[in-house]
């Protein structure tokens, strides 16, 4: 293996002599066979020697993330590699990523236990309930399970248990939402869950009855809020920035077009695989876990043509069957919150700001377009996947060009 990396055979021979010789080369070649190229294969060789040096590192020893960021910090010193100048933050953080990824693909990193609240056996009561007694979506599953887990988070923080809670300790933790200046919608959709979560427990016998009803969810006007969809001129721009050859930008335009062009969320996209695009019918098929249903699109040209030119310049033939892999070795399908992470980046490029900041203005900006084109709201509540009209309603808050007309009228002196 390093005989394919290094030519110098006093190199090769030093790589050989250090400790962990089997641990390193199983790491080099997993990293090849996900697709690694060898200018990636060699930093990590160098990246394994040099925290073997830092840390003396034989068979059979564990290693905490504190060790090895301390020998990043003494790796990225003047003379602590073989560089007589301070590395870059970048160049750190790769030498972290590196070693951290080794560890823990040799079982030598010690992983700390999550820490988790004393009552993670009601929740996952409370979950099963969920999933098997009402068939929620994955979605709303975990929506729900996140509001309940930061709930107990905060009653742990101050020792009360579930069974001594009080209407108080449940004000207490609301009220720690408005100090995050969270919107009314969301801190009323908190206190929506808590109220669940606590009937639950009521008739389970967990909590003092009579909790439930005592949650009062804050008030909202639905569509009190302006849209924060992009404008189609700002579609534009962001598409702008992918027209180029790097592989970012293939890959991005492909992302970003089937964002742009069908509304979807973040975790749709993800969740694409190759079997999805049906290039005879020219069709494109998207699972929606939010709804629980499978919705088929014909696939527009302009998405056709970005998604064929990553399938054939960039994405390597793998196994996996997701559409969408990340860039670097080792290779693996891309999550939702990676998706999102390219639209906040692509967002900042052209300077956005003010806005919803990842795929859902994307999501905005489509319904807008569609409503804006004559589509009716069931039309539109149809594309974007929507059980109700009433929650298409969202995307058509406020018709700019309507309250252009309004502001042109003639008040006749009232003003």
């Amino acid at each position: 293996m390093f005989e394919d990396l290094f030519i110098d055979r006093g190199t090769i021979a030093s790589y050989l002599a250090a400790p962990l010789l089997y641990e390193r080369l199983s790491y080099l070649r997993h990293c090849a066979k996900a697709g690694a190229r060898q200018p990636t294969l060699r930093k990590i060789a160098v990246h394994q020697t040099s925290l073997v040096h830092f840390l003396e590192l034989h068979e059979g020893d564990r290693v905490s993330v504190v060790q090895v960021e301390v020998a990043a910090d003494q790796w990225s010193i003047p003379g602590g590699r073989r560089s007589r100048r301070s590395a870059l933050p970048q160049a750190r953080q790769r030498f972290l990523g590196h070693a951290v990824r080794w560890l823990s693909f040799v079982d030598m990193l010690e992983q700390p236990d999550a820490p988790r609240h004393v009552h993670a056996g009601e929740v996952a009561v409370f979950e099963a309930w969920m999933r098997e007694e009402l068939g929620w979506s994955e979605e709303t599953i975990r929506g729900c399970l996140s509001t309940v887990d930061c709930f107990f988070d905060g009653l742990d923080e101050r020792e009360v248990a579930l069974a001594a809670v009080e209407i108080t300790d449940i004000d207490r933790e609301v009220a720690r939402w408005h100090t995050r200046d969270c919107s009314r919608i969301t801190i009323h959709d908190y206190s929506q869950r808590l109220r669940t979560f606590f009937r639950f427990a009521e008739r389970r016998g967990w909590c003092t009855p009579g909790l439930a009803e005592g949650i009062m969810p804050s008030r909202f006007h639905p569509g009190e809020s302006l849209p924060k969809g992009l404008a189609r001129d700002e579609v534009v721009r962001l598409l702008a920035t992918t027209e180029g050859s790097r592989p970012a930008d293939v890959r991005d335009r492909a992302i970003l077009m089937v964002l742009v062009a069908y509304g979807l969320r973040a975790g749709e996209v993800a969740g694409l695989r190759l079997d999805d695009l049906d290039w005879e019918d020219e069709t494109l098929r998207v699972r929606r876990p939010k709804p629980g249903r499978t919705h088929h699109y014909p696939l527009s040209r302009g998405v056709g043509q970005a998604i064929v030119r990553y399938l054939r310049e960039l994405r390597p033939p793998r196994r996996e069957r997701t559409l969408f892999l990340t860039l670097n070795a080792p290779l693996r399908s891309l999550s939702g919150a990676a998706i999102s992470h390219v639209v906040r980046n692509r967002l900042d490029r052209i300077g956005i700001t003010g806005k919803r900041r990842g795929p859902h203005a994307l999501r905005h900006g489509a319904a807008q377009h569609l409503l804006d084109h004559g589509l009716s709201m069931k039309e539109v509540g149809d594309y974007l996947g929507h059980r109700s009209v009433a929650a298409t309603s969202a995307y058509a808050k406020v018709q700019l060009g309507a309250l252009r007309e309004v502001a042109h009228i003639d008040l006749e002196g009232l003003a």
